[in-house]
């Protein structure tokens, strides 16, 4: 399938707009990273905690952050999950690994105290978000003083199987403990002391993860390796592929097409987490793919038309590949445009790393790789013209004095 057939746009005309352009989004990402102290990075590399909490209904994110805030240090952030399941992505930044386990407690705490409910602070046990031996050592002696007393092992079974009915049946809330009387084991009886012992908030606690500062940094470092690493990759693949020429262009794109879109980063005001990370390798590869198959063509034009001078032979082969090109890169765009607009806050990044990488990932293969090849020629054309031109008068200089010598000898 085609979409343009015989084209004979000027790209390579049309260059210096898009180079500037790129000039000036570059500068101003770069001077926005330095004046803000470097890119905002998320959690995953400065470090804290992120806790995924589901709600029952829709999560009142102001009220999260303004109660989080008044017993939590640092920085809170609150993202809601997106879609129908109701969650919140709650994060907070640490300065030290002892910070950690007080900030957690500090969070569930928060929680229990702001949305816990009816009988939240009076002793009794939430259901809702407490473990298996938790709900057996609550329930044991007021089931032994209902006569409905189970061996411990017994107990134990039972926990586990309400804890399963929570979070496989219910997805962690569970809204009335009459509706646990269909679990295997529990009788009226258990179902009693349950109501007794224990309330149901609004909330389950799904996950938590912590990452220490010292364990970020290390993150942040191994990010920046791997991108170095794989720009490192290609440019002795292309090198040995083609031409060095050609691997250096590519990968003075694909560092254009990173710098811009982390300034960009800078200049919204967007973290940088290990999901931005995924999505900027990401670019890389499929940047460097387009510039690769742009490259491949006039590869082969070279062969056929070797007497075309090299910018007109360039911009053939970018029409040769324009079909190809719109094709990917459009549907690629439409795709992860959908993801930026319906994906949700946790998506955001990721998605907006796409939307800005797979467009400049485009330009930069047309408007800054080929004209790389094109300057490049120049100079090289320039330099064995000035050689050339040194030699024919230094040979001219020299030519009366032989004839002087001559006279000389005479």
């Amino acid at each position: 399938m085609e979409l343009f057939r015989n084209t004979n746009f000027d790209f390579l005309g049309k260059k210096w707009p898009f180079i500037i352009a790129s000039l000036v989004l570059t500068v101003a990402g770069i001077t926005s990273t330095i004046l803000k102290g470097g890119p905002r990075y998320g959690i995953d590399f400065r470090g804290g905690a992120i806790m995924d909490v589901k709600f029952a209904g829709q999560p009142p994110v102001e009220k999260i952050r303004t109660a989080l805030s008044r017993n939590v240090k640092g920085e809170i952030t609150v993202q809601n999950v997106g879609g129908a399941d109701n969650e919140v992505l709650i994060g907070t930044e640490l300065q030290s690994d002892q910070a950690l386990a007080a900030a957690r407690a500090a969070m569930t705490q928060t929680l229990e105290a702001t949305f816990g409910g009816p009988g939240a602070g009076a002793g009794k046990l939430d259901f809702n978000n407490a473990g298996s031996a938790a709900l057996a050592d609550q329930i044991r002696d007021p089931l032994t003083r209902a006569g409905g007393g189970l061996s411990d092992q017994q107990l134990q079974e039972l926990a586990d199987r309400l804890r399963a009915y929570r979070d496989q049946r219910r997805s962690g809330l569970v809204t009335s403990f009459d509706e646990l009387s269909s679990v295997q084991g529990v009788t009226p009886q258990v179902v009693s002391v349950l109501k007794q012992e224990c309330h149901l908030a609004p909330f389950n606690v799904r996950r938590v993860e912590v990452v220490g500062p010292k364990v970020g940094g290390e993150l942040r470092w191994q990010a920046v390796k791997a991108t170095l690493y794989a720009l490192a990759g290609m440019l002795v693949y292309i090198a040995f592929r083609f031409e060095w020429i050609y691997g250096v262009a590519a990968v003075i794109a694909v560092f254009h097409d990173t710098i811009i879109t982390i300034g960009l980063f800078s200049l919204f005001n967007k973290e940088i987490s290990l999901t931005v990370i995924a999505a900027l390798l990401t670019l890389v590869g499929y940047s460097m793919n387009d510039t690769i198959v742009v490259f491949d063509r006039i590869r082969e034009n070279l062969k056929i038309l070797r007497r075309e001078k090299l910018e007109k032979l360039i911009n053939l082969s970018i029409n040769q590949t324009l079909s190809r090109t719109i094709l990917t890169s459009g549907l690629t765009f439409l795709t992860v445009i959908a993801l930026f607009l319906f994906g949700g806050e946790v998506l955001h990044g990721f998605s907006f790393a796409l939307v800005v990488g797979i467009t400049i990932g485009t330009y930069s293969s047309i408007f800054v790789a080929s004209p790389i090849l094109v300057f490049w020629q120049d100079f090289v054309e320039t330099r064995k013209k000035a050689r050339g031109t040194g030699a024919v008068a230094a040979a001219q200089s020299a030519q009366p004095v032989r004839r002087n010598s001559v006279k000389a000898v005479k």
